[in-house]
């Protein structure tokens, strides 16, 4: 499988890195706005292929996936483009700015019978297995509360400052934390509430978020661009409670029972950055016929893009391409 890089930035960078050492995918191409950016990228991951313009690199046959990494403000417009090319599509998160974007490319990419995949990589990662395999087994009991945070100091970079961009901590960041919840609750959420302070240009620079489900469960989730956060994961039930080091790309997980003894620990196995995991069930899906990944399929997809803009609606945070 070829795959075709749509934008690049740093995330293309660390793509591009993990395909090189894959087996059965080939980095193929990469196309930038800029001629001299494509070529200096390519040639520093001797990349075949360099295009100065998104369409160009589209339109060549040998492309078979296109992974889009750049700012989520024109993921509807980059996956759309790629998809009248007929060609697969891995995008990063998220997905698009809105559910209403979100539903037009999933509806096209299901007509033309091409793979619509969102990289949020913690929904590929081995380690989700290893969690959920410890919930089936009860260890805790019943899982009533979680808590989970993602903060960095990254309010400079301008894809969290700037409107034109979708900037903000909620699409950027909370992304990470509203998936995590919803990998152990599910996605029938009964309510929505968060708050937020706001950077000087609108958009949300951290957030606190509250989401509910039957029986009573809830997740408390933050997220800030201003600060560094432990970004830990804590899963509370009725017999012991289990720590989730690094809910980004978990890097342990410890079981605890009721009376606080550590009684499992896990660790993650050999990878190359984690990338590689989303590629594979790309690959797996594309060579299956199928249009969405098991790990993250497309009803998921929309349900977080749901819950977003639930959030923006309460902080009345709209963007400018809305």
């Amino acid at each position: 499988m070829n795959l075709a890089i749509l934008g690049a930035g740093n995330i293309g960078n660390k793509m591009a890195t993990t395909v090189k050492q894959m087996e059965g995918v080939t980095l193929y191409a990469v196309a930038s706005r800029s001629l001299a950016k494509a070529k200096e990228f390519a040639q520093k991951h001797s990349i075949p292929k360099a295009y100065g313009s998104y369409e160009e690199m589209l339109k060549d046959r040998d492309a078979d996936l296109v992974y889009v990494c750049t700012p989520h403000s024109h993921h509807y417009e980059h996956m759309k483009l790629a998809l009248e090319h007929n060609k697969h599509v891995l995008c990063e998160k998220a997905f698009t700015v809105n559910a209403r974007q979100a539903k037009e490319i999933l509806d096209l990419g299901k007509r033309k019978g091409l793979l619509v995949a969102e990289a949020n990589w913690t929904r590929y990662l081995p380690m989700r297995t290893v969690l959920d395999q410890i919930l089936a087994r009860r260890v805790i009991g019943e899982v009533q509360t979680l808590t989970a945070n993602l903060a960095y100091p990254v309010s400079h970079v301008e894809r969290m400052w700037n409107p034109d961009l979708a900037a903000g901590s909620l699409l950027d960041l909370s992304v990470y934390t509203i998936n995590f919840a919803m990998m152990v609750f599910g996605n029938r959420i009964e309510t929505i509430h968060g708050v937020c302070t706001r950077t000087k240009t609108g958009v949300d620079e951290s957030n606190s978020i509250t989401l509910t489900w039957a029986g009573g469960k809830m997740a408390t989730l933050h997220a800030s661009m201003i600060a560094y956060g432990d970004r830990r994961g804590a899963l509370f039930g009725t017999k012991g409670y289990i720590e989730f080091e690094n809910i980004n790309n978990c890097e342990g997980i410890r079981v605890y029972d009721k009376e606080y003894n550590l009684i499992e620990t896990y660790k993650p196995s050999k990878q190359i950055t984690g990338f590689e995991f989303q590629v594979e069930a790309c690959k797996r899906a594309i060579e299956e016929g199928k249009t969405e990944c098991d790990q993250m399929p497309h009803s998921e997809i929309l349900n977080v893009m749901n819950v977003m803009d639930e959030l923006r609606r309460q902080w009345n945070l709209v963007y400018p391409m809305e």
